[in-house]
């Protein structure tokens, strides 16, 4: 993600229900490569449409934390999250992060989908954590160790 990225992606957030509303300087700071603590921001984009998904993740060595990701309305189910997260983990691979950890919103059943077949599991869950409206989080956790032992799973 680069600072010209930070107004689509912006409007993609705005027009997906589930994803966060971040303030554009929450974006900056993910672009930041002098931040701390340091995170990584991806976009998929089309040379002809622009930017149609983003994710930002923050590093908390050996642990990664997904902080959001989010595709575009009219570009979901086209594997655009699988890539992206195939990205992200070929990319903390190479950082030597361990576990990458996340909360989703329970009734996120598409992220959920996503984030099992990824070998994500539950792990626990945060009573009321999300407002607007008040929902349950889901805690879940990814061990990155068997890719780098040969796992013939994707990342």
């Amino acid at each position: 993600m680069r600072l010209a990225d930070i107004p689509p992606v912006m409007a993609i957030a705005a027009d997906v229900n589930q994803a966060p509303r971040w303030a554009t300087e929450a974006y900056r700071r993910a672009v930041d490569p002098a931040a701390v603590p340091a995170r990584i921001a991806l976009v998929a984009d089309d040379p002809e449409i622009g930017v149609l998904g983003f994710l930002v993740t923050v590093l908390i060595p050996p642990q990664a934390e997904l902080e959001t990701i989010v595709v575009a309305k009219p570009a979901q189910r086209q594997g655009i999250a699988r890539r992206l997260m195939a990205l992200l983990f070929a990319d903390l691979k190479e950082r030597q992060i361990t576990e990458v950890v996340l909360e989703v919103r329970e009734s996120n059943l598409p992220a959920l989908a996503l984030y099992r077949a990824f070998g994500f599991v539950q792990t626990g869950s945060r009573s009321r954590y999300y407002s607007e409206p008040e929902e349950d989080a889901i805690l879940m956790q990814r061990s990155l160790m068997a890719s780098y032992r040969g796992d013939p799973r994707p990342f």
